[in-house]
Parts: structure tokens; C-alpha cells; sequence
């Protein structure tokens, strides 16, 4: 039976391009760097380089988590290569798979194809797990069909003790219907704050880092913009997300779910101050846990 990955070697007017020729890109730690924790390799999202996660890979280095980051340019490739470079860093230990964005689909179809024998944990950061629904007017599968695929071929997310499934969704701004009415007259911008409180959901757990802060007014056009991109990937304008993916699309049923308020989806157009992403300094230190335990 052909592999999982050789599905994916798509023609140059795909939204992803061909899978091969993967290569890794590693930093050599100083002499004096200490690495205890296992190592993680990262997959970045559609869209972004490799060069964008220079800071994600600094922040866990001082973690002590030493960190391969998979190259690419600006589309995904093989992570074969990365992952065997962090398996020569890690001295027989297991692996932290981390996918951006796109990149949670590359994780999953990697496990699939190249086993899971050597991977512990994979955490996701804005991955749109959940394929769009079909049949609303409106609604077009940009992924024209992978993320079906990933649904039907991949494995189901099972949290254990020996494979740990971790899923994070921001909460940076609610969408609105680009016509007729909404819930509300203004954009509803989340600053970065919070305390995480574990709930039920699905067969998951979920922790969400949601305030009872005033939300912070912008402007309706932006929110109804946002809305059209949130409802080609769950079918619904009028919901929370990171900006470019929302909240429920980034959970994944069997995961532990998080959401966390205030977080902006991608390292571009980012400021750690005022628009932090899932890789600002402020932000890892709520998850880094995961790649540490």
C-alpha cells in the first residue's frame, strides 16, 4: 500500500507543494548550553519560513529544550530529516513533535507514515484539525480535501501516558457576518490574561484561559472580514479564533484542548507586547509545561 505521505506529492498549483526534498535547519548549541528535557522538532504553518520560528527556537533553548526546526519555504516538506537530527540530539530518548498551523497536519501524517515508537508528545498551535463543512453556500474547502484525508487516514488522538496529544487555540478576536446583523456593534479584541480552568468536552478535555475583561473596540469591518475566513474553515462567522483560525477548529476530539485568550495565529504581523502569537515569550511560558513533563 503506498504511504500516507506519497498522497501528498502534489502538482506545483496545489496548495501544498511536493513533500520531498526535506531538509533540517539546527543552530549549534554554545558550549555552555545545558539540554535536559526531550528535544522537539517544530513544522511550521502554510505561509510561514523557517526563519519565523528564530525566536520559538531561542525561547524553548532557554527552557532547556533543544529545538530543530524542519526548512522549508513557505510551504510544507518531508520532516524526516529534522526528526532524525533531534533523534541524534535526544541520546535515545523520545521526541516533542510542535506544528504551527499546517504544520499539526504534517505531524499527524508524519506519526502515520514514520511511526510513533519514537515521539511522546505532539502539541499543536492553531492547527485547523476539523475539515470544513460541507454543502453551506458560501463555504469552500481551501485545502481542497487534505484536511478529509488527514480525518479519514490518520489516527485518532488518544491522550495517554505514552503519547500525550495537546492541542492550543487562541481567542484574539470574535468574527461577525460579513452582511446583515451581529452580536455585537464593535470588534471584540481579547488582550493576553487569565487563569486556565479544566472543563469537560467531547471525548477531550479542555482547558480554556478565557477573562471576564472588557474587551477592547476596534472596528466592525475588521471582525466581518475575519468572520469570512472563520466561516471557510468551520461554516460560522460569528466565533472566536487566533485571527485566522477558530477556537473549535482547533481542538481535536481524545486531545487535551486549550484555548488561551488574546493570542494571534502567525509570527507575521505579530508583537509580543500588543499582538502576541502562540511563540511569544509570554505565551510559551503557558504551555511550555507540556514539553518539559
Amino acid at each position: 500500500m503506498a504511504s500516507v505521505l506519497s498522497a501528498f506529492k502534489l502538482s506545483s498549483s496545489s496548495p501544498l507543494l511536493s513533500l520531498d526534498h526535506a531538509s533540517a535547519s539546527l543552530s549549534s548549541p554554545s558550549s555552555s548550553s545545558v539540554f535536559k528535557y526531550r528535544p522537539a522538532v517544530i513544522l511550521p504553518g502554510l505561509g510561514n519560513n523557517s526563519s519565523d520560528y528564530q525566536k520559538l527556537e531561542l525561547t524553548l533553548r532557554n527552557y532547556g529544550v533543544e529545538t530543530v526546526v524542519a526548512k522549508v519555504s513557505r510551504y510544507l516538506k518531508r520532516v524526516d530529516e529534522a526528526v532524525q537530527e533531534a533523534k541524534e540530539l535526544s541520546q535515545g530518548c523520545t521526541l516533542s513533535l510542535i506544528g504551527h498551523s499546517a504544520g499539526g497536519w504534517l505531524a499527524r501524517i508524519y506519526m502515520e507514515d514514520f511511526g510513533i515508537s519514537h515521539i511522546s508528545l505532539l502539541l499543536t498551535l492553531g492547527t485547523p484539525h476539523l475539515p470544513p463543512p460541507k454543502g453551506l453556500p458560501g463555504v469552500i474547502d481551501q485545502t481542497r480535501g487534505l484536511l478529509n484525508y488527514v480525518e479519514k487516514h490518520c489516527s485518532k488522538a488518544v491522550y495517554t501516558s505514552q503519547l500525550k496529544y495537546v492541542c492550543i487555540a487562541g481567542r484574539y478576536i470574535q468574527g461577525a457576518p460579513f452582511f446583515g446583523s451581529s452580536n455585537a456593534n464593535v470588534d471584540n479584541v481579547l488582550p493576553i490574561e487569565g487563569t486556565a480552568l479544566p472543563i469537560s468536552e467531547s471525548d477531550g478535555a479542555v482547558i480554556n484561559n478565557t477573562s471576564t475583561s472588557t474587551s477592547v473596540s476596534t472596528t466592525t469591518l475588521r471582525a466581518r472580514i475575519v468572520g469570512q475566513g472563520y466561516k471557510q474553515v468551520c461554516g460560522e462567522a460569528n466565533v472566536w479564533g487566533d485571527g485566522v483560525v477558530p477556537q473549535a477548529s482547533a481542538h481535536l476530539d481524545g486531545a487535551l484542548n486549550i484555548s488561551l485568550d488574546g493570542v494571534y495565529h502567525s509570527p507575521l504581523g505579530s508583537d509580543d507586547a500588543s499582538k502576541p502569537w502562540y511563540g511569544s515569550p509570554d505565551v510559551v511560558e503557558q504551555w511550555i509545561h507540556h514539553l518539559l513533563n
